[in-house]
This record gives structure tokens, sequence and C-alpha cells, in this order.
């Protein structure tokens, strides 16, 4: 365990308030989808590994589901790599985490030292027009606090304004979900998966910068107190950022 101010100080822990997406199906495929658990539990390994609390949240509260993809044991082999994932899984102290979680309305914004919002293919529908959330992030934003947002999360950057009715973004160099990325998942499973692509949609916004490195490789970028990471190899790396900007 890495000694730092949390280790040091374990009366007073920084405090993450994690969202991961509720269950849903996509119009596109019909597939039962949910949040991505390399999305989860590689930021959650990193935080608590340095001594945060994180408390895991999701917009209507309630039991989690996993998209099948992500799902270390699923028969595609997919994630067969992602021991992490696997490890939290078979944890029952671990895997209830993502049971009966509380709804946002519960959050606390100053109770919190960052906001983590995780990916899966259900933010893609959950999270795009959820206003609640939207407000939430722009809340942990102009609070000051650091909010890291990762893989296909990011797509709330697109919509989240603040009070003034700017859009976060404005002026923001960030990431998310490539479109090289989507072309190859559309071309694995041989057909078209999101609704849309970030990426896409990120480039037809001339006030923000929106970058990404190569597929499917380990990529986060931090513009001040905004920190997005580009997709399910990225969690970590994300959540590390997010640590040295609470210097930690």
């Amino acid at each position: 365990m890495s000694a730092n101010i949390n280790v040091m100080n374990p009366q007073k822990p920084k405090k993450v308030a994690m969202v991961a997406a509720n269950p849903s199906v996509s119009k596109q495929t019909g597939w039962p989808i949910g949040f991505w658990w390399a999305e989860l539990t590689h930021p959650y390994w990193e935080f608590t590994e340095n001594g945060y609390q994180v408390d895991i949240y999701s917009p209507d509260g309630g039991d989690l589901e996993p998209d099948g993809f992500s799902d270390p044991e699923h028969e595609s082999g997919y994630s067969a790599h992602d021991i992490v994932s696997l490890g939290f899984k078979k944890s029952a102290k671990h895997s209830a985490l993502v049971k009966n979680t509380k709804s946002i309305k519960e959050i606390n914004i100053s109770e919190y030292d960052a906001l983590f919002l995780t990916g899966g293919q259900s933010p893609m529908y959950t999270f795009i027009d959820n206003t609640e959330l939207h407000s939430l992030v722009a809340g942990f934003y102009e609070g000051g606090k650091v909010v890291g947002i990762v893989c296909h999360a990011t797509c709330v950057l697109l919509k989240t304004r603040l009070s003034d009715g700017t859009l976060l973004a404005a002026g923001k160099t960030w990431t998310g979900f490539a479109n090289s990325e989507e072309q190859f998942a559309d071309n694995w499973v041989g057909m078209k998966i999101q609704p849309f692509w970030i990426e896409e949609e990120a480039r037809k916004m001339t006030e923000t910068n929106f970058i990404v490195s190569g597929m499917f490789r380990p990529f986060a970028v931090r513009d001040g107190r905004l920190i997005t990471g580009q997709q399910q190899f990225s969690g970590g790396l994300t959540a590390k950022m997010v640590i040295e900007a609470l210097g930690i």
C-alpha cells in the first residue's frame, strides 16, 4: 500500500463519490446493458489502495448489472484478462457494493473531494440526457471539487452546463471513447452498437478540444479539475490523475 497522507491520517480519508450506470436495454442491439466492470473496479482499487473512501452510487439507485463483455467470466473471453474485476466479483464484500446502491439524490457534494463517473454501454442511454446527473457533475466542478469521467460516461460532457449556461467542456481538453474504437467494436460484433459516437459529436463542438490516443491503449487527460479517460483500459490511469489532482 502506498505511503501517503490518507494512510497516515486514516481518521480523515479523502472521499470519492463513484457513479455507475443503472441497467438498461440497448435500442441498437437489444442487449441488456449496464456498467463496465474494469471502469469501476480498477479506479476503486487505485483509490482504496491510497486510503480513499469510495461510495458507489447510481442515478436511480438499486442493483447494478455489468455489460456482459466486461465480465471476466463471459463466454466470449473478451475481458478474461481482467483479474482485478474477477477478484472484485468473487469477493462477497466487494460484489455487494454494486447491489442496492444509493441514488445520486443522496449525494452531499460537501462531503466529497471528488466525483468519478464510470462508463459502460448504459451511459450512452442513461447518462446522456440525465439532467440531474449533469447538474451533479456541474455542482461538483463549480464547488471546487475534482471530476473524473471515463469511457462512454464522458458523453455527459456533450451536454453538461454550468450555472451560467456555458458548457463545462468549453475551453477544456478532454477525451472519451474514440471513433476508431467504436468502429472496431462494431466490426467485432457485426452491427452498430452505439446510438452515437462521442468523438464524432465532440468534434462538432467548436468551443472544446477533444483528443484521443491509440486504440484501446491507456490514455487520460487532466485539464485542471476535469480528468477524463479514453476507454476501459484507462480507468486506473484516470483515478491516478484524480489522486494527483487532490495533492496526494
